[in-house]
């Protein structure tokens, strides 16, 4: 009876600790190419997950800042920025959040989830009105 309790409750304490861990990590940012342009490390902070830049893959980039962002992001160094801030888990997805897209300035309300075949793909999608994009990052080694 005591292994029964336990194994419920290491079930419903753990499990859903272990689905939010799945997309912290390292991922990789690729353009249309296929070429990796940056890391982005994705951690939980105040039980919301967040996501910053982690490393610019080309050495001249990496002191750039974004000039086109508006607020507290404007002049800001990208490597190092918060460009992904309040994912909260809703089943299988992490919603509510906001994406920052650097290159352009602009904040997109998103959505992210794993691959349901490969969770070693991440799905990123970020909406302006009806329309969205969604890109897929791998996670990095």
């Amino acid at each position: 009876m005591k292994t029964a309790i336990f194994i419920l409750l290491f079930i419903g304490v753990f499990l859903p600790v272990q689905s939010q861990e799945e997309v912290v990590g390292r991922w990789e940012n690729t353009n249309e190419d296929g070429k990796v342009n940056s890391i982005i490390k994705i951690y939980e902070k105040n039980g919301e997950i967040y996501g910053k830049v982690d490393r610019i893959m080309k050495e001249e980039d990496r002191n750039r800042v974004c000039t086109k962002c508006e607020g507290e992001l404007k002049n800001v160094p990208i490597e190092g920025m918060e460009l992904m801030k309040g994912f909260k888990k809703d089943g299988d997805e992490f919603v509510g959040g906001t994406i920052v897209d650097p290159k352009n300035g602009k904040e997109y309300r998103s959505k992210i989830w794993l691959d349901e075949d490969n969770p070693d793909l991440l799905k990123i999608r970020g909406y302006i009105s009806f329309f969205y994009r969604t890109k897929t990052w791998r996670r990095a080694e």
